[in-house]
Parts: C-alpha cells; sequence; structure tokens
C-alpha cells in the first residue's frame, strides 16, 4: 500500500492507502475521497479526477501523454502542475505523493 494524501480546495487534509499498481483516481473512489468523481472510469476521456500536484513531487512522476495534455484542456483551472488521478500510477517511490483536488470537477 502506497500513502497518497488528497487535500481538498478548503484545506481539509486526508490520507489514503492505495494499493500499488492502482491509479490515484481508483484509489480516491475507494478510499470515498471528495472531489474525484472519475467518471470515465480512468479511461482518460474527461477531466473530472483532475488534481494539482505539489511542485516538489512534479520530478517524481512520468511526464504526461498527449491525451492527458489535451484533456486537462478541459478541465476546471487547470494549471502548470495539473494532472488527472487517473493517469498516475501508485508506485512505493510516491509513498506520501500530495494532491489538491480543485473547487470543482465541472
Amino acid at each position: 500500500m502506497v500513502q497518497i494524501v488528497f487535500i481538498d480546495s478548503e484545506g481539509r487534509r486526508r490520507d489514503a492507502q492505495v494499493s500499488e499498481g492502482l491509479s490515484l483516481m481508483e484509489g480516491a473512489l475507494a478510499n470515498r475521497i471528495p472531489g474525484i468523481d472519475g467518471d470515465c472510469g480512468g479511461a482518460c476521456a474527461c477531466a473530472t479526477c483532475h488534481v494539482y500536484v505539489e511542485p516538489e513531487w512534479l520530478a517524481r512522476l512520468e511526464p504526461p501523454s498527449e491525451l492527458e495534455i489535451n484533456m486537462l484542456k478541459m478541465a476546471v483551472e487547470p494549471k502548470p502542475n495539473s494532472r488527472l488521478a487517473c493517469q498516475i500510477r501508485a508506485t512505493p517511490a510516491l509513498e506520501g505523493l500530495t494532491v489538491r483536488t480543485p473547487i470543482s470537477q465541472y
């Protein structure tokens, strides 16, 4: 299990244990993290699992694919540290990864 920290738009922190190999979106849904909808089920076909990755973690992630970059254009208030949680897999190297959820996914 990999501990992932989700912080909502109001600053509330929720720690989630995510099984290694699952996406952050899958882990968020399993842990009932508010603010992660995952409407497409992880197919990178919507932007309802949009998160802001804390800057110190960005270099540790695989770069986003062209598909993810294009899908992020549909997200609410995308920023340079925006990612889709469905495209980030939990690995031991990401223990303690901190992401923030936007005020809205729509």
